[in-house]
């Protein structure tokens, strides 16, 4: 292992806004801060919204610092990646911002029903091989684990470059009859950009200047109806 990632896990580990718990902590078990992101971590009611697969966590300082009045928490296994937005967040004090270390797969260990108002995934894996849905960060899988805590009126963001993966999203959501409130192959050629979408990570701006298309989907989900999945030929 390189010295310099050795130095960005021990200067993270001095961060008191990144947590990073051991698996043996939260396999099968429920993690201490479980219902008590509010009261015992961001110390405010304001609303919580994950970035799942942060990375560096651009998107997730970047929307700190639009939205100052909400909490913003990037989760990401690859610590040397979060290194980056969470010295960023340290050095521009930004209070309202957290990173949680850990297998997104484990989630559910994370936060209880109703703690969480958004969540943001932005450029995942789009895991096209066949028999992958079950990696896929939009899949009846993963989809599952986020209705067990994200509030009924709760929404889901997606942006990727992989068209597969915006096809299959969106089959998926029309299969089980969920509300889509947004959905675009081509996020920047209208007028949908804003605040929200116009935040561009250094990945999002190599996929542009390679002339690749931006697309995004907003959609709810039905907390109380598990979620089918489709074959990921239909995507």
């Amino acid at each position: 292992m390189g010295k310099n990632k050795l130095h960005r896990w021990a200067e993270m580990d001095g961060y008191k806004h990144v947590i990073q718990p051991l698996f043996e902590d939260v396999f099968r078990k429920d993690y201490l801060l479980k219902g008590r992101w509010n009261s015992n971590f961001f110390k405010n009611s304001n609303p919580i919204i994950l970035e799942l697969g942060c990375g560096k966590g651009e998107y997730t300082t970047g929307l700190a610092r639009s939205f100052p009045e909400k909490n913003f928490l990037g989760i990401d296994i690859k610590g040397a990646r979060m290194w980056k937005g969470a010295k960023t967040a340290f050095e521009e004090n930004l209070k309202n911002v957290g990173f949680l270390r850990t297998r997104i797969e484990l989630i559910e260990s994370f936060f209880s029903i109703n703690e969480i108002d958004e969540i943001w995934i932005t450029f995942p894996d789009p895991q096209i091989r066949k028999r992958r849905n079950k990696k896929r960060l939009t899949g009846a899988r993963f989809l599952n684990h986020y209705r067990t805590f994200l509030k009924e009126d709760g929404l889901i963001h997606l942006k990727t470059d992989s068209r597969e993966l915006y096809n299959y999203t969106n089959k998926l959501l029309k299969h089980n009859k969920l509300e889509v409130i947004t959905s675009t192959s081509d996020l920047y050629s209208g007028n949908y950009e804003n605040d929200l979408l116009s935040i561009r990570t250094f990945y999002e701006q190599l996929f542009l200047n390679d002339g690749k298309k931006i697309t995004y989907t907003c959609f709810k989900l039905k907390p109380d109806t598990k979620i089918e999945e489709i074959s990921i030929e239909d995507g």
